[in-house]
């Protein structure tokens, strides 16, 4: 009598976490190439323009915590589905924006919507995929993310030029909008918060899943958190890198037209993919590298720390290494390495709060991207004073990115992942 197959609903459960990486970075991205006929049309200045790129980051940063907290409380499928909903009715509102008013509201409380996304991925993962699989799943999803939103550029290029499908830009944010409330409503039929609830998992891949145990208090564990050094450095480390990774999804295409004249539209829409997509590079090769240090080196939160500070480290090196290059293919493939090294940070981080936070993951995932947030929402607005107060000089903009970048490598030197919240213990 054969044995049942093992089932491997856990991968659909990383499909559908794929998926929405994708969704949420086209949604995201999308603004960054439409900016410029947004401005035209609006009558927006750029520091008007840099107004909504920053109340997206100030939405995304404040309910990052409450939207984690959520999760832990409630599962990651009620509050994922409301979500999803909520950023892509307001993806398709700021297609409408008809003013400055209007659309930094829409960018605000799409803010809200997605600051809910990347913790309750986090948790569904913790509850799905063992601790050994939790990184590569991760890698994987940052991968997606990155690519989804570095292919966008192209895209929305593509979609909105002349030479393309020559739509108006509000008819592409309907679409992208579209593209996740379809995304809510097949997520919610499928999924269930815990693997044994899923009539799809056999009994042979729960227990290789393991579980987590339900009990516990779900409030906010800000005691342990707020005492944590190592729960202090996860956030700084992210502050550091999203400040100067927001450079990427906000300011780059304008960046490429003001540095680079000679570009062609479709030519700036192909260079603005390389960060994004380059970034996706380093997610995976960290994913692919965790393993083998972890074995190398014989401890899991080392090579975590490894692959933070040499990463971020040489992300900020490359950066500078950019402005050597007056052709805009070498130094936007320089860029580029910036953001590859950069992302082999990225899952770490995140693996690092499924480790340090037990059954708080929600909610620590959620602070530290609340963290990574607040500098993303002050790197949009700070790009355009800097450069007022400089003679419109974008090299200066840089060398502050690359700084961000170093003082992040330094934060990574002291997160010691082992170390469990207090409150998880027991």
């Amino acid at each position: 009598m054969h044995a049942p197959p093992v089932s491997r609903a856990r991968f659909v459960v990383l499909l559908f976490a794929i998926t929405l990486a994708i969704v949420t970075y086209v949604d995201r991205v999308c603004i960054s190439q439409a900016a410029p006929f947004m401005q035209q049309e609006l009558g927006l200045s750029k520091t008007q323009m840099g107004y909504a790129f920053t109340a997206f980051g100030v939405a995304y940063g404040l309910f990052e915590i409450p939207g984690g907290w959520l999760g832990d409380r409630y599962g990651p499928r009620l509050v994922l589905l409301r979500v999803v909903s909520m950023w892509s009715v307001f993806t398709i509102a700021t297609g409408w924006a008809w003013n400055l008013a209007s659309l930094v509201v829409s960018r605000f409380l799409f803010g809200v919507g997605e600051a809910g996304c990347f913790p309750n991925i986090t948790k569904a993962f913790t509850n799905w995929f063992p601790p050994a699989e939790r990184v590569r799943a991760q890698s994987v999803l940052w991968l997606s993310a990155r690519w989804g939103g570095a292919f966008t550029p192209l895209l929305v290029g593509w979609m909105l030029a002349s030479g393309g499908l020559g739509l108006h830009y509000k008819w592409v944010f309907l679409l992208f909008g579209l593209l996740g409330l379809v995304w809510a409503m097949l997520f919610f039929r499928w999924f269930r918060d815990q693997p044994r609830d899923h009539a799809a998992v056999s009994a042979a891949e729960l227990a290789h899943i393991g579980e987590m145990p339900d009990g516990g208090s779900h409030a906010m564990p800000w005691g342990a958190l707020v005492s944590s050094r190592t729960v202090w450095m996860l956030w700084l480390q992210y502050f550091f890198m999203s400040y100067a990774w927001y450079f990427y999804i906000t300011w780059f295409p304008t960046y490429l037209k003001e540095q680079f004249t000679t570009l062609t539209e479709m030519q700036r829409a192909l260079l603005a993919c390389v960060p994004l997509f380059c970034g996706g590079v380093g997610s995976i090769t960290a994913g692919l590298l965790s393993a083998r240090l972890d074995r190398w080196l014989g401890s899991i939160s080392l090579s975590r720390r490894v692959l933070g500070v040499g990463g971020m480290g040489c992300a900020g090196v490359m950066l500078i290494v950019s402005l050597q290059f007056n052709h805009p293919l070498a130094s936007v493939l320089a860029v580029g390495m910036a953001s590859l090294f950069s992302d082999l940070s990225m899952p770490g981080s995140w693996g690092a709060c499924m480790d340090v936070g037990g059954r708080h993951t929600g909610a620590l995932s959620g602070s530290m991207n609340m963290a990574g947030q607040i500098g993303g929402a002050i790197a949009p607005m700070a790009v355009p004073l800097v450069l007022s107060a400089t003679n419109n000089n974008w090299s200066v903009n840089i060398y502050l990115f690359a700084a961000s970048y170093f003082l992040g490598a330094i934060c990574w030197g002291f997160v010691h992942s082992e170390h469990r919240l207090a409150s998880t213990e027991g």
